[in-house]
Formats: C-alpha cells, structure tokens, sequence
C-alpha cells in the first residue's frame, strides 16, 4: 500500500467528517465538496484501491456498498439518488481508496431522521 489517504485518515479519527453511517464493514460520511443536497461517500474498512483492484476476496466490496447506500436511503426516506465509482485517475478518482459516491437532490434534512449532528 502507498501513504495513507484521507479516508485512511478519516477511518483512524485522525481527521474530522461528519459521519453518517457506519457498521463494522462502512463508513460513510458527507463529501467536503459536495455536488448534490445529499452527496455521502461511502467506504469499505478494508482498503482496496479501486473496483479494477477488487480481484478475487476484495470482489464483493463494490456490491456491498451498493447495499449499504441502498439501506441508508431506505432508512432516510430518500427515493431518488444515483450511485457512482471513479475508477483510476482518468476516470475522475481523485482518492486512491475505493469509495461510492451516494447523490440525491433530497436533502438530508428533510429526511424523515434528518442531518446526524454528530461530527467526527
């Protein structure tokens, strides 16, 4: 593995998010350069650098985190989103840790539970 990324840093608490979500395979907390309402980054705990470099074990993590998202905007109340993977630099992936971007126009306060006002 390179040096620690931000979402490295971010997992050890060595850096604040606003977390949003988490359980012992996610993290997901809000984009600081947010381009929707909702725009949450959700990660694994265990790094892969990309979905090219989910091979063999790392291969359901791309999927797992599509039904993290998807269990978080049901839990929200939030109908409409888009989910999306950079994958490499020419593919707009700015962190090389694998992360899905979670997109909606609601925004989280006027979801049924509202904004987390836990900052980390």
């Amino acid at each position: 593995m390179t040096k620690p990324t931000i979402f490295h840093k971010i997992l050890a608490r060595e850096i604040p998010a606003t977390i949003v979500y988490e359980d012992d395979e996610v993290l997901a907390f809000t984009d600081i350069h947010p381009r929707a309402e909702t725009h949450i980054l959700f990660i694994p705990k265990q790094f892969v650098e990309s979905v090219a470099h989910a091979h063999d074990h790392l291969a359901h993590i791309p999927g797992m985190l599509i039904q993290k998202a998807k269990q978080y905007a049901e839990q929200h109340g939030i109908t409409g989103y888009k989910l999306q993977y950079n994958v490499g630099p020419d593919g707009g992936q700015e962190v090389p840790y694998i992360h899905l971007h979670f997109l909606s126009d609601t925004p989280l306060g006027n979801s049924p539970e509202g904004i987390p006002s836990e900052q980390h």
